[in-house]
């Protein structure tokens, strides 16, 4: 597996180069700053400009000519040979974009050899080159320079000496230590360096050498080697991490921030969090302005919405669920994730059709190096990811998927907690994701399929005849193919997705078979299933170094049915009910949206981002209703380091129900769109280098929400014989989010954050009697469902030198309102006249809270570097503190008659004991 290489001979030619000087305090949307182009002079004084010329610079000092210090190379990048042409003589000649820092910003072939792969060769290798900067009149400036690379065939190695050839490469990971240096047999000075690839080449007298290998980050390694007259010794050094997976400093955020607000996380932010598994989208629960169902349940209420309101996305393609039901991680392999971006309000124009925030995880680049392979195994799942690319044909080929097995924890802790008499919860679940990404000429072309099965319920008892049971089945496929390339300027995107979602409710009863055992049999399924068909484009371009414009729209096309099978019907219906959409939710629904933004600088401290987008729903037959939606964004750099901030925008949805439902959202348009606004104003505060403070206010004014009582479709609750009551609501939401964030670097990450959050709707409700019987309904403002007015949250992590990681999370949030929406219903206690007690309902506008919930989890981690791969072995607790959640109350009477409201919770400890290798 090795390859010869080239020998390069840099040359640099400084007699007329001409310089790029950065106009100061001109800033563009994502650009360098502007560039000015002027000749320099030589004379026998040096490089200098002349006077014209620097006065236009502004560097003209009393009239003399301002004089150049130009760059010199510091940081060499030898070309290697393509493989098959060792030894084939060239020259490549190019013209080098130096930057202010030194590096290679540009490089333009100036000459070129008849070999073509020579030339890919030097342009591989110019980008790792790095120079002092020049200096003009004291200040960095960027300049372009002739550079050569000469691919000459190295002089044979005489008979009397030896040639030792190899790699340095990073224990672990094998990636090739291009900064290592190499002394033979004690020597002060070095001995050689490796190329960009780790490869070096030695030529030493026969006999016995010692080879010490040095690299930054590294521990140093000394090695020996005998070597024979004549021979040419291959080898491979491999040096140990100082730190394995070091928590290195990442340039965290390379876009223009442009929202109102949106957190980004990276690398290890996303994947050493404690109690989130690893997984890189539970890290969003810990997020401001984000509450939860339950703990441990990854479904956010971002800003007190309905979990559905909030949009999840791939790359921009909207997908109906990101976790896997009760306990199970999220839908897809961590590996496939760079980034996660979460807009808690305000999100941009791209994304459409959604009344909350919007959770965007971004897909990794493959990478173009070699094999990539991780496994990972903990109590709950099993997991792999394959990556290999294809350099002959510009292919990337990226493979993976997880399985569990019964969710051992839950099923066990269902069984312990549970009699022999009652019921024994399971839960299952897969994914899988497969990509092929080919380069096609200045574009990519991806392919991307992905898919996710959960099966949770529970099982009759088998100690009676007529026992029940249930399970609930959700599964989902997506294909998305993507293509993106440079078009009039700017970049262009287009994609085509197909997916299918699937809901079904299956019903189980005990019975006795023949033998005289008692047996359990599915007696009736209620399934919902969707195909999708959609179309997306979009396009940006810089228009000028003050404006920058983007424009797109997409199509998707639902089919959606009901299929009944054995005595399955809707619950709550009678047999051959079908006239409420809920029951038996069949449509044809057509979605198509366009949007339009600009990015502009009017000054240099200012950015203003307008916005406009329109959106069509369709449901057949008759359905229509066209919307638009105006959005601004506003930013101003206050100071360095302060940034103030406000967007407001008009938001559409469709009828939600909690969670995502097949078919649910499209059959009920019939009663109408979801409408409200967003408005968020913020500070954002680098108040020192690692540390990061923010702070917004928002206030989201529901101008009509139809958000449907999840009891209310599973049981179907309504009145028959009478007109459904129209479901549309109003409210408002308002609240404060903070954070202080210390981000990635310097051995450790973390942040802690609190929302105040207050979301109310106004809806009618009933008043009841002594006698628990409706007396009146009224119309009233009360605390919406999932409203918690107080959430908590504090995340440190910290790599130590042995490769031991520790880390913990603090959270705390209050109860959410006992309204009996998906709680119970807050109970009061009534003395009659003839002495005895009885509990009956309380008006919801009286009703209690659940109890403040406190947790703690806790990571610990340890890593290793084998010869070739990375082992790594962790404990992940959540809720280490073991504090029990309150879910519901029951109210009754103790043994004694008293009466007594007794809580229904229990510990969600979820520890995980897991391992993961990655090659």
């Amino acid at each position: 597996m090795r390859s010869r290489r080239g020998v390069f001979f840099p040359l640099l030619v400084l007699t007329t180069l001409s310089v790029l000087a950065h106009a100061q305090g001109v800033p563009t949307p994502a650009s360098d700053a502007r560039a000015i182009e002027v000749q320099l002079q030589a004379s026998d004084g040096g490089t200098v400009l002349s006077a014209d010329d620097a006065e236009r610079l502004g560097v003209t000092q009393d009239g003399r000519e301002a004089r150049l210090q130009p760059p010199t190379l510091v940081t060499p990048s030898p070309a290697a040979w393509p493989e098959g042409l060792e030894g084939t003589p060239g020259e490549v000649t190019l013209e080098l974009l130096v930057d202010v820092e030194g590096a290679v910003a540009e490089v333009k072939v100036l000459a070129a050899p008849q070999e073509p792969r020579l030339t890919e060769a030097a342009l591989r290798a110019a980008s790792g080159l790095r120079f002092t900067p020049a200096v003009l009149t004291g200040a960095p400036v960027a300049v372009r320079l002739p550079f050569v690379y000469r691919f000459e065939p190295p002089a044979p190695v005489p008979r009397s000496t030896a040639s030792l050839s190899g790699e340095v490469r990073a224990r672990g990971t094998r990636r090739p230590l291009a900064d290592a240096t190499l002394f033979v047999d004690g020597a002060a000075e070095p001995s050689g360096t490796v190329d960009a690839d780790g490869r070096f080449t030695l030529a030493l007298p026969p006999g016995a050498h010692r080879v010490e290998v040095r690299a930054p980050g590294h521990q140093p390694a000394t090695f020996e080697e005998t070597l024979s007259e004549g021979q040419a010794l291959q080898v491979i050094y491999r040096l140990q991490p100082g730190r394995v997976n070091p928590y290195e400093t990442v340039v965290r955020d390379e876009r223009p921030r442009t929202e109102v607000t949106r957190i980004t996380l990276h690398e290890q932010e996303l994947r050493e969090v404690p109690g989130t598994l690893g997984d890189p989208f539970r890290v969003v629960m810990l997020m401001p302005g984000v509450g939860s169902l339950a703990s441990g349940i990854s479904y956010p209420v971002v800003r007190g919405s309905q979990p559905a309101a909030t949009g999840f996305f791939l790359d921009g393609v909207r997908i109906p669920m990101l976790y896997h039901l009760m306990l199970g991680p999220a839908v897809l392999h961590p590996d496939f994730i760079d980034t996660v971006d979460f807009f808690p309000g305000t999100p941009p124009v791209q994304y459409g059709r959604l009344l909350g925030g919007a959770v965007d995880g971004r897909l990794s680049r493959p990478r173009e190096d070699r094999l990539h392979v991780t496994a990972s195994v903990d109590p709950i799942n099993a997991g792999g990811f394959i990556e290999y690319p294809f350099e002959s044909t510009g292919t990337s080929v990226s493979v993976a998927g997880r399985i569990s097995y019964s969710a051992l924890l839950i099923t066990l802790g269902s069984k312990l907690l549970s009699s022999a008499e009652t019921e024994k919860l399971h839960a299952d679940f897969w994914d899988y994701q497969a990509r092929v990404e080919q380069k096609v000429g200045q574009g990519r072309l991806r392919l991307f399929a992905l898919g996710s099965s959960d099966d949770v319920g529970s099982s009759p008892s088998l100690d009676w005849v007529g026992m029940s049971g249930g399970r609930i089945v959700s599964r989902f496929h997506r294909v998305d193919l993507r293509g993106t390339h440079p078009l009039a300027g700017g970049d262009a995107e287009v994609g085509l997705t197909f997916g299918t979602d699937a809901l079904g409710f299956t019903g189980q009863e005990s019975f006795r078979a023949a033998s005289g055992a008692i047996d359990y049999q599915d007696v009736g399924e209620y399934a919902l299933s969707q195909l999708t068909f959609a179309a997306r484009a979009g396009w940006k371009r810089r228009m000028s170094d003050t404006l920058e414009v983007a424009v797109g729209g997409d199509i998707e096309h639902r089919r959606a049915a009901t299929d009944i099978r054995g005595t399955g019907i809707p619950p709550g219906s009678r047999p051959g009910e079908t006239t409420d959409p809920l029951k038996s939710p069949s449509s044809l629904a057509m979605f198509s949206g366009a949007y339009l933004s600009a990015t502009w600088l009017p000054a240099p401290q200012w950015l203003v981002q307008p916005g406009v987008r329109v959106d069509n729903y369709h449901l057949s037959p008759g359905i229509n209703h066209t919307v638009a939606e105006p959005r601004l964004t506003v930013r101003h750099q206050l100071t360095d380091a302060l940034v103030l901030k406000g967007g407001a925008g008009v938001f559409h949805q469709t009828p939600t129900v909690l969670v995502h439902l097949p078919a649910v959202d499209t059959s009920s348009l019939r009663h109408g769109l979801q409408e409200g606004l967003q408005f968020d104003v913020g500070a954002e505060w680098k108040a020192m280098e690692g540390l990061e403070l923010s702070g917004d206010v928002f206030y989201n004014p529901l101008t009509r929400t139809v958000e449907l009582d999840l009891q209310q479709v599973v049981e179907n609750r309504r009145r028959r014989g009478l007109d459904t009551p129209d479901p549309s609501a109003s409210g408002y939401a308002y609240g404060l989010d903070l954070m202080a964030r210390h981000p990635l670097g310097r051995d450790w990450f973390g942040w802690v954050s609190y929302s105040f959050l207050q979301s109310k709707r106004r809806v009618r409700f009933d008043r009841y009697g002594d006698d628990d019987r409706v007396v009146e309904t009224v119309e009233g403002t009360l605390p919406f469902a999932f409203e918690q007015a107080h959430v908590f949250n504090a995340a440190l992590s910290y790599k130590f030198g042995n490769n031991w990681t520790v880390g913990t999370v603090v959270h705390f949030n209050t109860g959410r309102p006992e309204s009996g929406e998906i709680t119970t219903l807050t109970q009061r206690l009534v003395t009659r006249a003839d002495g005895t007690q009885n509990w009956v309902r309380q008006d919801r506008d009286k009703a209690e809270r659940l109890d403040a919930f406190f947790r703690v989890d806790l990571r610990v981690a340890k890593s290793w570097a084998m010869e070739d791969f990375t082992l790594d072995a962790y404990l992940d607790i959540l809720n280490v503190s073991a504090r029990q959640e309150v879910f519901a109350y029951d109210y009754g009477f103790d043994e004694a008659l008293r009466p007594e409201r007794k809580p229904t919770r229990f510990p969600i400890i979820l520890p995980l004991l897991g391992a993961k290798g990655t090659y």
